[in-house]
């Protein structure tokens, strides 16, 4: 089997997938994918560049390779091994032994390790492969790709990143990548919180909160959210990165979930969890993450009368 060349499935063409299993189509794969939602399904197929699938046991029959890109590992767990790992009416059913499972998604590292070992039992391999950089990298096919699995599997696949991607890292072995994944997004979320804080501390002390931004990026305070999102998405008030509060409050509890695991001290990340579980709860899984900023300076405002 070699995951460079045939069919290559795709289940979950939502806001990432779209552009990802297009950015494949484009350097010559042939991609089956497979959507839940028909408008989205319907709009895909329009363009021709991409076949559809009908079912996802059509996906595991027609492709040596599938990749998945779903919003988190319990929506994979099922597509894959069906309800209540039933093994019908799923991926998994229609996949051959030998064949390969690629899980793009932000899932578990705890639970990708589960499933590889129900995959196991069938003879399916899994490696899992994260992503981040959000929807302008998967346009434009520089998304980092953090890899997970058997070594060999990770090399033989990279062609098929580099499609998507241009940062792969093979993180070790199976459920490294989902793990990384969202210690990354912790340390994302707690410099988020630690930059909205110190930007309305400062605005309320008198300074130009753009100006207050023009000086972290321009010391030791710089981080992604001060360089990418405060001007751009707190100030402005459009609130438009792209990513919703629903994921990054998921991953923040995933990472905590892995670090109790290993048994890591957690005095930050526990506080940092409670802040988006309250968040998300407040403004809603869908809005959007930067709009941390506006529920924070509505909780400095109630605190302070």
């Amino acid at each position: 089997m070699n995951a460079t060349s045939g069919k290559i499935g795709f289940v979950g063409i939502g806001t990432m997938g779209t552009p990802m299993a297009t950015n494949l189509t484009k350097a010559g794969y042939k991609v089956l994918a497979y959507e839940i939602d028909p408008k989205r399904a319907a709009a895909l197929a329009a363009t021709r560049e991409i076949e559809i699938a009908a079912s996802l046991i059509e996906v595991g029959e027609k492709c040596a390779t599938v990749i998945t890109m779903l919003p988190e590992g319990k929506h994979v767990r099922e597509a894959v091994c069906g309800k209540g790992d039933s093994f019908s009416d799923c991926i998994a059913a229609g996949l051959k032994p030998g064949s390969l499972l690629i899980d793009m998604s932000s899932s578990s590292p705890l639970g990708t390790r589960e499933l590889g070992a129900l995959l196991e039992n069938r003879g399916i391999k899994l490696i899992d492969a994260p992503v981040s950089n959000g929807l302008k990298g998967a346009i434009a096919a520089t998304l980092s790709i953090m890899v997970g699995g058997d070594q060999a599997l990770f090399e033989q696949c990279r062609p098929l990143f580099e499609k998507m991607g241009n940062q792969i890292f093979y993180a070790g072995p199976l459920g490294a990548g989902h793990a990384i994944k969202a210690l990354n997004n912790y340390v994302s979320a707690a410099g988020l919180v630690a930059a909205c804080e110190a930007v309305i501390a400062a605005q309320r002390f008198g300074l130009d909160p753009n100006v207050a931004v023009d000086i972290l990026n321009a010391s030791s305070g710089m981080n992604n959210t001060t360089k990418n999102k405060v001007k751009q998405h707190m100030l402005s008030g459009t609130f438009g990165a792209g990513f919703i509060t629903g994921l990054m409050a998921k991953d923040v509890r995933t990472a905590l979930e892995v670090a109790q695991a290993m048994q890591v001290p957690t005095l930050l990340a526990q506080p940092c969890t409670e802040i988006w579980n309250r968040m998300e709860k407040k403004l809603g899984a869908a809005s959007d993450h930067t709009e941390m900023f506006r529920y924070l300076e509505s909780v400095s405002k109630n605190e302070k009368q």
